[in-house]
């Protein structure tokens, strides 16, 4: 196996010191001309690469930013990713991107990755419901921005979107197009988001003159295509079948726009459906979904922002005063064919 290059094989044959290398990576204003070139001949020839971890070290600040989010295999979340790398970068720094699976076991697991390898700081969208995996990361002072989730009972900073407003903007759209009798596709009970949707359908309800007996709600254990194929399923076995359904993400409505599809239900005619997020497949459906619009990119690159300010360097060093916040981005609704029946 071909040995690492260090610093004082470059020194040695650049015929310089140590010292001069190190000025040479860090601070190459300060190295004369001439012997700045010899040095970068010489890492050139080399192959010397510079120890990141070594460098953190010693200056005590990373330079990646960590991202934990409930599932990559959602082009929601692979959004929000791209809009924290972006912002990331223009800062100098780079992003560590994990998945959680919805897992909170996975999610405790990774937090202390991020611990282990002092990442400036993370954003992160829970997936424990009961905060432990919060708590237990807190201890180790690196700061966090919670992504997707509104920061209540904690300090710390946060971007969301109004998912109340988001399921009453669905439901509401519903009840306008003449339905009366709603599906609720929600996902996992225990996060909150799936909550705030099911309380801003049932508000919209309300704003009708109706009652949560009109919302049948349909839970499923993952928020996936075959989760939504399978509640699908379920809907075309109740006996009194509701006209429209409300999916608490667009990969749910998905799988429930598959399953009518094989079972021959007409959508919008039969079965209405709306989504939640607006992912870049809800246009190139079939038929195209008509979804409640999450800035996704704008969720991840403000979250960042909020993440890079915290962790900023002050005059003196150390970090800057820093004001933790709480963001809460507006949700819109883009109506395509899955929901404009004859109705």
């Amino acid at each position: 196996m071909a040995q690492s290059v260090g610093i004082k094989d470059v020194a040695r044959v650049a015929g310089v010191s140590v010292g001069t290398v190190s000025n040479v990576i860090n601070r190459p204003d300060s190295v004369a001309a001439e012997t700045r070139a010899r040095v970068l001949s010489a890492i050139d020839r080399l192959g010397y690469v510079r120890s990141e971890s070594a460098r953190q070290l010693r200056a005590g600040r990373s330079r990646i930013m960590g991202l934990l989010v409930l599932d990559m295999g959602n082009p929601f979340f692979v959004d929000v990713a791209r809009g924290a790398e972006r912002a990331a970068r223009q800062a100098g720094l780079g992003v560590m991107v994990c998945n959680s699976a919805e897992s909170a076991g996975e999610e405790a697991e990774y937090l202390s990755l991020f611990a282990e390898q002092r990442v400036r700081g993370v954003l992160l969208t829970p997936a424990d419901a009961t905060g432990r995996n919060i708590a237990a990361f807190r201890r180790h002072g690196i700061p966090f921005v919670l992504v997707d989730r509104v920061s209540e009972g904690t300090t710390e900073c946060s971007v969301s979107v109004d998912d109340v407003a988001g399921g009453a903007l669905a439901v509401r759209h519903l009840l306008d197009a003449g339905h009366r009798s709603v599906a609720y596709v929600s996902g996992p009970p225990g996060l909150t988001q799936i909550r705030d949707r099911r309380t801003g359908a049932l508000s919209a309800l309300a704003e009708a003159g109706l009652g949560p007996d009109r919302l049948r709600e349909l839970p499923t254990e993952r928020l996936d295509v075959a989760a939504g194929r399978d509640a699908g399923a379920r809907l075309l076995g109740l006996a009194d079948r509701p006209t429209a359904v409300f999916c608490a993400n667009d990969l749910l409505a998905l799988g429930v726009l598959q399953a009518m599809y094989a079972a021959g239900v007409t959508v919008p005619d039969d079965l209405a459906i709306v989504g939640y997020d607006d992912i870049e497949f809800a246009a190139a459906a079939a038929v195209p979904l008509t979804s409640v619009r999450q800035p996704a990119v704008t969720m991840g690159a403000l979250a960042a922002d909020m993440l890079l300010e915290e962790t900023e360097e002050g005059p003196g060093g150390g970090t800057r005063a820093h004001e933790h916040r709480r963001v809460v981005l507006q949700p819109e609704l883009v109506v395509r064919r899955s929901s404009l029946s004859s109705r």
